[in-house]
Parts: structure tokens; sequence; C-alpha cells
């Protein structure tokens, strides 16, 4: 099952101090709900383990992130894929860009496109409880980076 989600979020912080913390696992495993293992495998690679619960199925997801298309401090697309055992799996990916602030005004605002998969186990709860998962996941993941952007 496919689904696709795009927003923004505006970011009290240069592009460039936005663009470090994008790239720096500490912050991201921090940000990532669920997340219990995000290490650095490469110079745009990381292998990660999340923990999600969708609806009555709990998974532990172990899989791969992948960052291409580098422009900084500008953006970048990052990919990637992940087991969940008996549950299922999921892909995808998104674009993020920054752009500064509109109007003069101090930071910059990240804006997001996202495409995603899933399938097994998980994909038979439904596009409405896996789409309002998802959203739910991408509202809590840019919240706390905008609060990590915030502490500094």
């Amino acid at each position: 099952m496919a689904m696709t989600m795009t927003g923004e979020v505006a970011l009290p912080a240069t592009r460039e101090t936005v663009w470090v913390k994008l790239n720096d696992p500490a912050v991201l495993k921090a940000c990532i709900p669920g997340c219990e293992i995000l290490d650095k495998t490469s110079e745009t690679g990381f292998s990660a383990v999340v923990k999600l619960k969708i609806g009555p199925v709990s998974a532990t997801f172990k899989g791969s992130v992948e960052l291409s298309d580098l422009d900084p401090p500008n953006g970048y697309r990052i990919s990637g894929q992940g087991e969940g055992g008996v549950a299922g799996f999921a892909k995808g990916g998104a674009t993020v860009h920054l752009t500064d602030a509109p109007d003069g005004a101090e930071g910059c605002v990240l804006s997001y496109n996202v495409e995603a998969n899933v399938g097994g186990k998980i994909a038979q709860l439904g596009a409405r409880l896996i789409d309002g998962v998802a959203k739910k996941t991408a509202d809590q993941f840019f919240n706390n980076f905008a609060n990590a952007v915030k502490a500094g």
C-alpha cells in the first residue's frame, strides 16, 4: 500500500544550522519516534532499528537509510527500507528542502515530500489507520526536530 505526505515547518535557525542537525545521527535518533538505534555506516548511510505500533500491530523494523542528491545547505533525498518480521515491511523516501524564511524573517522553512510503501500484515490494517499513524509519526518527528533546533 502506497502513501504520500507533504508539509513544511518553520524553524528558528539558519539553513546551515538546520543542515548540520539533519545530518547528525544523535539528533535524528532523538527525534524519530520509536527509534532505538541509528548508527552511521558510511558518509551517507545509516542502519536503524525503529519500534512502531500501528493499531493492534507492534513491530520492530530493522533497516537502512541512505542520503542522496546532497545539496548543502539546501536539502537532500533520504531513502530507506525496513523489515518488521511477520508485521511486514516498509520502504520509502523523502525529499527535504530548506529555504530562507519569507519576508526577511529569521530562520528557515523545511519542506518535505514523502512517499512510502508498506506491505505484509500492517498493510492489511487499512489505509485510513496507516495514513493516520504515518501523519502522526511525521508530525511528532518535525515537532521533536523543531524543539532540537530551538534547544541548539
